[in-house]
């Protein structure tokens, strides 16, 4: 499997497949679909401007939490292909570091992270609810501009990132990635632009980890 830049040559009838935060979880999805390592390149797009590679064709799917949102209608998703427990990133010494679960509720106690750039409002109120179920307000204090800047923020404490269990594949060791328990994991899926279609091979593994993920 490949790792590169969105820009460089592909070889013919290789998957150019899009992430963000870790890798573990694409791979995954190609090893379960029966794609070989040779058949994918994995490429990591930009959270403040996800779709940007996709509809520019230099991917030709990335893999989505949650929904698309409703103002991109010119995208479209496979049927859940796999579910991404929920975390909380934290500081190493941070007060929620050495629990082994927590509630939204605590995470309520911390200031949270706002929409990056173009990413949809309607998806990140998904990942980032504004209200716990006691009726707490979930503060966002900090708006989110990229991976450095985020892991800057939550390592001096100033907030923390309410996100995915995936990511605890890829954090350095002075950060944490603490569950939540009492929110839904988030549906995964795989998008594409709906004006190109799906070439024939890049079909077969939308259906491929769409039939795995239902065994």
């Amino acid at each position: 499997m490949h790792h590169t830049t969105p820009h460089a040559a592909t070889p013919p009838g290789v998957i150019r497949l899009g992430y963000h935060g870790s890798p573990a979880l694409s791979a995954a999805l190609l090893r379960k679909a029966g794609i070989g390592m040779e058949e994918a390149q994995l490429l990591e797009h930009d959270v403040a401007d996800p779709f940007r590679a996709l509809r520019a064709g230099e991917l030709d799917l990335m893999v989505v939490k949650f929904s698309l949102g409703q103002a991109e209608p010119d995208l479209r998703r496979s049927r859940p292909v796999a579910h991404d427990a929920r975390a909380v990133l934290v500081s190493a010494d941070h007060p929620l570091a050495t629990r082994a679960s927590v509630s939204i509720e605590d995470v309520a106690d911390y200031g949270v992270f706002d929409c990056p750039g173009t990413m949809p409002v309607d998806v990140w109120e998904e990942s980032v609810p504004r209200t716990t179920p006691s009726g707490r307000t979930v503060r966002r204090t900090h708006t989110l501009v990229d991976v450095p800047q985020m892991l800057t923020v939550v390592r001096a404490g100033e907030a923390v990132h309410l996100s995915l269990a995936s990511l605890a594949a890829v954090v350095p060791k002075d950060v944490k990635a603490v569950p939540v328990h009492d929110l839904p994991p988030a549906p995964v899926a795989l998008a594409w632009c709906a004006e190109r279609g799906l070439p024939p091979h890049i079909e077969r593994f939308v259906r491929a980890a769409e039939a795995a993920a239902e065994q």
